[in-house]
């Protein structure tokens, strides 16, 4: 089923002896699309401490009573390694979390990628600088990537408000794109396939869309379920080839 990021607010992480905390964000990686991580707000148990726990150690969740279980204690989490979630998570900081919790990392089977273009080579190092340890950059904060203005071909058409995911797979299957300022009153769905470019420094994502295609789009109500009957809509309007149908591995 495809449920909006914005709809997890709220919802408790279950350890197996008691509460967690709160989902607080989610990470992404900008290559696959795919969720890669909870951000759970412990809340008074450990207070100002927030702790990331792979969706690939999600139990089945209990959507009516909107709890996330993970096969973990309290105490586990209490001595996990301590990362500073406000800063980027370096592949170190992941390699050191998955082997406390014996998680098996997600990088090493690799992953079907969504096209986009390859980034510009890097600028080899001035003779005598030192490396700066950086956070791992296909990491992503979904809190952080709402906001980001979307461009179709052919000029600016609104901006991130939220994402749609598959509870199945913890993809991120559409970026929910905020009209306001341009179509007031309209909300758009884009998928990812059709990112062209990514400017972090700028907060921009670019689409090869024009904005009159997006303007005569199918009609996106946040408060109804995306189904496969508007999906199969959306994407035949697009022109599109459809994920679900194997065209394109996602």
């Amino acid at each position: 089923m495809l449920r909006s990021i914005e709809s997890f607010k709220g919802y408790m992480i279950g350890a197996k002896d008691d509460e967690l905390g709160k989902v607080n964000d989610f990470l992404f990686d900008d290559i696959s699309w795919a969720i890669r991580y909870l951000l759970a707000d412990t809340g008074t148990w450990l207070p100002g401490r927030k702790v990331l726990i792979a969706v690939s150690a999600l139990s089945q969740p209990d959507w009516q009573g909107r709890t996330l279980p993970v096969d973990l204690t309290r105490e586990q989490v209490k001595n996990s390694p301590d990362i500073d979630t406000d800063k980027p998570v370096s592949r170190q900081h992941e390699i050191e979390l998955h082997q406390y919790y014996n998680w098996a990392p997600y990088w090493a089977g690799g992953y079907e990628a969504v096209a986009m273009p390859a980034p510009p080579p890097e600028e080899p190092e001035a003779e005598g600088t030192k490396q700066e340890v950086k956070g791992d950059p296909d990491l992503r904060s979904a809190r952080e990537v709402t906001g980001y203005h979307i461009h179709a071909t052919d000029g600016e058409i609104g901006h991130i408000e939220d994402f749609i995911i598959s509870d199945e797979n913890w993809i991120i299957r559409y970026l929910v794109v905020d009209t306001r300022d341009w179509l007031p009153g309209r909300r758009v769905l884009i998928s990812p396939q059709w990112v062209t470019e990514i400017s972090w420094d700028k907060s921009q994502v670019h689409v090869d869309i024009t904005r009159r295609a997006v303007k005569e789009s199918p009609d996106y109500n946040p408060t109804e379920p995306v189904n496969r009957e508007y999906e199969t809509r959306l994407y035949d309007y697009y022109g599109r080839p459809k994920y679900w149908l194997g065209s394109v591995r996602l």
